[in-house]
């Protein structure tokens, strides 16, 4: 009887556990794009956090991916400067930032997955529901992954940079090309 109960309490501890996600800022990138009538902007943001863990048992995720809302850059320096200053404020909103806190769909500890990871975003100060479609490999202790979601900043209070002779989208798309270390809890 005894034996038992610590096999199940065993088992038990294995089923609830949490993997660590540790992103690395240095390679992951942050993907916008910008359409407007004439031509597509493209654009990078730096990641400065990505720390998350998820459990695949119950689904439930955590951690903080953290950009450097400052860091936008589409290869012109007066764009960036208009984004940043205008519509981004990066200097009274430094942060973009997005908190999982669960997923929708079933994460493969090795291999291939498909999932909709679910959390808060905040943005320009304000924090808004968000999924994101991500597809991830996990292979021993790396991850690599490509997450995706479109912004709609003019809806979540943003400006939009539009002028009479320019017209641009008011939702962005995102893609977040991810890569990183796992290691289980």
């Amino acid at each position: 009887m005894r034996v038992r109960l610590i096999v199940l309490l065993a088992a038990s501890s294995l089923l609830g556990q949490q993997t660590q996600v540790k992103l690395d800022p240095t390679i992951t990138k942050v993907n916008f794009t910008v359409g407007d009538v004439l031509h597509t902007v493209h654009g990078t943001f730096q990641l400065t956090q990505g720390d998350l863990w998820f459990d695949p048992t119950s689904c439930k995720a955590g951690g903080m991916l953290v950009v450097n809302g400052a860091s936008g850059n589409s290869g012109s320096r007066a764009r960036d400067n208009r984004m940043n200053k205008n519509i981004l404020q990066s200097e009274i909103y430094p942060e973009i930032s997005f908190t999982p806190d669960h997923i929708d769909g079933h994460v493969n500890l090795s291999g291939h997955s498909e999932f909709k990871l679910h959390g808060m975003f905040t943005i320009h100060g304000a924090t808004h529901e968000l999924t994101m479609n991500v597809k991830a490999d996990l292979h021993g202790n790396r991850v690599s992954a490509i997450a995706d979601f479109r912004v709609p900043y003019v809806q979540w209070g943003l400006k939009n940079p539009s002028t009479l002779f320019l017209r641009v989208s008011d939702t962005v798309p995102i893609e977040i090309t991810a890569v990183g270390e796992i290691k289980s809890s």
